[in-house]
């Protein structure tokens, strides 16, 4: 990927990270798939354990909600749940392009990075999640409710990622009604 944060269409790039969250209950892993053209998180799950069904999940959601065309390029760390078979054989399947950071360096995935930082600084800290029911509902709220519907983002002209791609959908539209 080459650090190329910007793609020119929407379901071309997609990047994932997981994350760890704690509940009175115990850890709760968060696995996001954001779509790097709006960065709007197209698919999630939020597991007890951190195995590769996470990330198979959040992966599964992502296309049964979009349907890409084969050859979108899937961007994650070198984890163990990216790195497993079962993750791999979806992407195959999925008509993916794998694409991993570099060994220890985070930087590959900003955007996914900076979100789980927006996530937490805006929903988590300075919060005291007593169950995993908690934390889901915060979760969801967070994700399907505010951020991909109502948080405006400076890199999509004080958009959100759902009004940057409706926007962004209607002038393909305008552009092929006028050719």
């Amino acid at each position: 990927m080459n650090r190329n944060f910007t793609p020119t269409a929407p379901n071309q790039v997609w990047t994932s990270d997981i994350t760890y969250l704690w509940t009175t209950e115990g850890w709760l892993y968060l696995a996001i798939v954001l779509d790097l053209f709006n960065r709007e998180v197209v698919g999630w799950s939020l597991k007890p354990r951190m195995t590769s069904d996470i990330v198979t999940d959040a992966l599964t959601m992502a296309w049964f909600r979009r349907r890409p065309d084969a050859g979108l390029m899937h961007h994650s760390d070198r984890g163990s749940q990216y790195a497993s078979q079962a993750f791999q054989d979806n992407l195959k399947k999925y008509g993916m392009t794998c694409s991993m950071s570099r060994k220890g360096n985070c930087w590959d995935n900003a955007p996914t990075e900076s979100w789980f930082n927006s996530f937490k600084n805006e929903r988590y800290h300075g919060v005291r999640y007593a169950t995993h029911a908690e934390m889901k509902a915060a979760s969801f709220e967070y994700i399907e409710v505010f951020y991909n519907r109502i948080r405006q983002h400076s890199t999509l002209g004080y958009q959100s990622p759902v009004q940057y791609l409706n926007h962004w959908k209607r002038d393909q539209n305008q552009e092929k009604l006028a050719a």
